[in-house]
C-alpha cells in the first residue's frame, strides 16, 4: 500500500477526480512471517510469534489508508499451510486497529470463499465513512512532496538528494511542472530502500538519487534507492516453450 494505494490515491485519483469509498488491504500470513523474521525456506511450519511481530507491517499499511480518509478491510489471501492460530493472531491484530479482518478462501472455493469480503466491502463503500483527501496539495513545491512521501507513509526522518537533483526539480517548476505529482520508484519489500528492512522501520532516510519528468503521463518520478524500472526478463523468454501440440492445444504455457 506505500507504493500502489499510495500512487493511485495521490495520482490517479487526483487526475481522474476519483474518490474512494473504500480499500481492501490483501494480507496473506506468510508475508507476515517474513516480517517477523522467518526464512522463506521455513514458512510452511506455523509460527505464531513470527506473525504476531510482523503485524506491525501490516499495521503500518492500515494507518497509510487511513491517512487518506479511507475506510479499509483486511482481507486474508489464505495458505493451505496457515494454521487457525496464525489466522487468529492476524484477526486480533486488526481488530486492535479498530478495523476488520476476514479470511478469505476464493483459490480453493472460487466466490464461495470470497463472499463475506464481498459484503464487508459493500458495507464500507455505502457507510459515508470516506473523507478522501491526497496527501499533499498541487501546490507543495516537488522535493516537499517527496519529502512529504518519505514522512508520513515510509516514517523515514527525511529524503535527500543531491544538489543536481534538486536543481533539477527547481527547474523543471520554473517550466511549469510544478503542480504535478511524483510518483516514487522504489524497492516494494521494505518501506525503507533497504529489501532487507523488514516490518515497519522508522527513522531511516531515503536517497533520490534521480528524478526523470513524464510530462505527458502527469507526474515525476523519484528514483530512490538500488531499484529498476522496468522489470527483469529471462535471457530465454517463455514464448519459446509455448507450442500448439497435435491435438491443436496450447502446450508450455505452466
Amino acid at each position: 500500500a506505500d507504493l500502489g494505494a499510495e500512487k493511485f490515491f495521490d495520482i490517479k485519483c487526483r487526475k481522474a477526480g476519483l474518490k474512494p469509498s473504500a480499500a481492501v488491504i490483501v494480507a496473506t500470513v506468510r508475508a507476515l512471517k517474513m516480517n517477523g523474521g522467518v526464512k522463506k525456506e521455513d514458512l510452511g511450519a506455523e509460527n505464531v510469534e513470527a506473525v504476531k511481530k510482523g503485524c506491525a507491517n501490516l499495521g503500518r499499511h492500515i494507518e497509510n489508508v487511513k491517512q487518506f480518509g479511507v475506510p479499509a478491510v483486511v482481507a486474508i489471501n489464505h495458505f493451505y499451510t496457515d494454521t487457525e492460530a496464525e489466522i487468529q493472531a492476524v484477526k486480533d491484530y486488526v481488530a486492535q486497529m479498530g478495523e476488520e479482518a476476514v479470511l478469505c478462501k476464493h483459490w480453493a472455493q472460487g466466490s464461495a470463499g470470497i463472499e463475506e469480503l464481498a459484503h464487508k466491502v459493500a458495507e464500507l463503500a455505502e457507510s459515508g465513512r470516506s473523507q478522501f483527501a491526497p496527501l499533499y496539495s498541487d501546490e507543495l513545491g516537488l522535493f516537499d512532496k517527496i519529502d512529504t512521501i518519505v514522512k508520513r507513509i515510509y516514517r523515514g526522518s527525511e529524503a535527500i538528494a543531491d544538489k543536481s537533483v534538486r536543481d533539477q526539480l527547481h527547474q523543471w517548476e520554473k517550466q511549469g511542472y510544478g503542480h504535478l505529482p511524483v510518483c516514487m520508484a522504489k524497492t516494494q519489500y521494505s518501506f525503507s530502500t533497504d529489501p532487507n528492512l523488514r516490518g515497519a522501520p522508522t527513522g531511516h532516510t531515503v536517497p533520490v538519487r534521480e528524478v526523470r519528468l513524464s510530462a505527458g503521463a502527469g507526474f515525476v518520478v523519484a528514483i530512490c534507492g538500488e531499484i529498476m524500472t522496468m522489470p527483469g526478463l529471462p535471457s530465454k523468454p517463455s514464448s519459446e516453450k509455448i507450442i500448439i501440440n497435435e491435438a491443436g492445444e496450447i502446450d508450455g504455457l505452466s
